[in-house]
Order: C-alpha cells, then structure tokens, then sequence
C-alpha cells in the first residue's frame, strides 16, 4: 500500500523577499549588541588597508595664470526629496550638509600681447595692460565639510542596504559648490585679485628700476 505523497506549499517570493529583509535587520541588530559587549568588540572590529595603485601623471601643462586672492566660504545646504502621495516616513530624503571651500581668483598673463606693454626709451616708465581677473573653479574642503543630520524614509533606509553607496553625497556636494561659487561672482574676490597683481607687477617692476609703472585691465 502506497502512502499518499502530501503537495509541498511554496513560499510566495513576497515573503521570501519580506524574510531576507527581516534577517538582514536582525543580523545587523545582532553585531551591534555583539560589539558592544566587553571582549566582543574586536568580532566586528574594522581594519583599513590601502591597496591603491601608484599616480600616473597623464599630462603637464604651463601656467600663465597669476593666483592673485583666494576666498574662503562656508555654506549649509538644506536638500530634501519627496515623493508624491508618499509620506517621508515611508518614501524621501533630507540631509543637512555644511559645505566648506575656496574660490582662487587670478589674472591671465598668458593673453597679454607685445601691444599690451609700452617702455619708454629710458626705461623708466612702463605701462601694461592686462584682461580683467577671473575664478576659478570651487573647490569643497573634506576636511571642513561634512554632513549635520540624514533623515531617509523606510524604502531609503533598505535601498541602501543593497546600494554599493549608501553614504552618496555626490548631490549635496556639487549643490554646495554651485552656491559656493554663485557667492565668490558677488564678492569683491576678482578686484582684490587685481589690486593685489597690480602691487606685484609694481614692486617686481620697481626693483628693476622703474620709478612709473602704470597697470590697467580690459584686454
């Protein structure tokens, strides 16, 4: 007599899915009490290595560009993300970034042609004429920028868990640098900058004998 063979019920993939989540959670919940117990602490401890490649240089190119001021700022950045008919519990994002940088200001005296600089015969007086001063681009300090507070839904929180970044704050960083330097074109960074080239080519000038030396901008 043959016994009856029972059907095999399959898990909905639902519930596979919901059942991976729940073990993740609980793995992670798990090394964090596991770390904090005396003795235990070195199960989960962390250890950095550098196995980075040496530099290549790819190219070299001159400099004409005289750095005449540089500008310090500091910005803090509010970005938030939501999504329609979902509450930010559940679907959004808000992270609180301060965002620290420069902004050099030079002038171009690569542009400058014969027709820019006139001497006189007895070397005496001299008069230069150089394009007006410029920005550069702005550049963020890792070491003076950093992120106040994440605030991430639900579905965030467990995208990121199978994100290869979860920490991106690519966004964040470029939106600092835009304001960053949308605050440096309203600053006086490029008429210091011109003064300040104008001191130089006046005292370089001036230890090479000349006792008139004038200096205009608008090439």
């Amino acid at each position: 007599m043959t016994t009856p063979i029972k059907a095999v019920r399959r898990m909905p993939l639902w519930a596979k899915v919901l059942s991976a989540v729940v073990l993740v959670f609980a793995l992670l919940l798990a090394g964090l009490r596991l770390a904090v117990l005396p003795g235990l602490g070195d199960i989960f401890g962390e250890e950095t290595k550098d196995r980075s490649g040496p530099a290549l240089l790819e190219s070299i190119q001159d400099m004409s560009r005289y750095e005449a001021a540089s500008g310090n700022f500091q910005i803090v950045v509010d970005l938030e993300k939501d999504t329609k008919y979902l509450p930010d519990a559940i679907k959004g994002t808000r992270v609180l970034y301060v965002g620290a940088g420069t902004v050099d200001a030079y002038v171009d005296l690569g542009k400058i042609a014969k027709n820019d600089v006139t001497v006189n015969k007895e070397r005496t007086s001299a008069t230069l004429r150089l394009p007006h001063a410029a920005l550069g681009k702005p550049a963020l300090d890792p070491e003076r920028s950093y992120a106040v507070s994440k605030q991430r839904g639900l579905f965030d929180r467990i995208t990121d868990l199978f994100s290869d970044n979860p920490n991106d704050e690519q966004a964040v960083q470029k939106l600092a640098a835009r304001h960053i330097g949308d605050a440096a074109k309203e600053s006086e960074l490029t008429a210091r900058a011109e003064q300040n080239t104008t001191s130089m080519l006046k005292g370089l000038l001036g230890s090479l004998g000349f006792t008139d030396v004038k200096v205009t901008y608008g090439i």
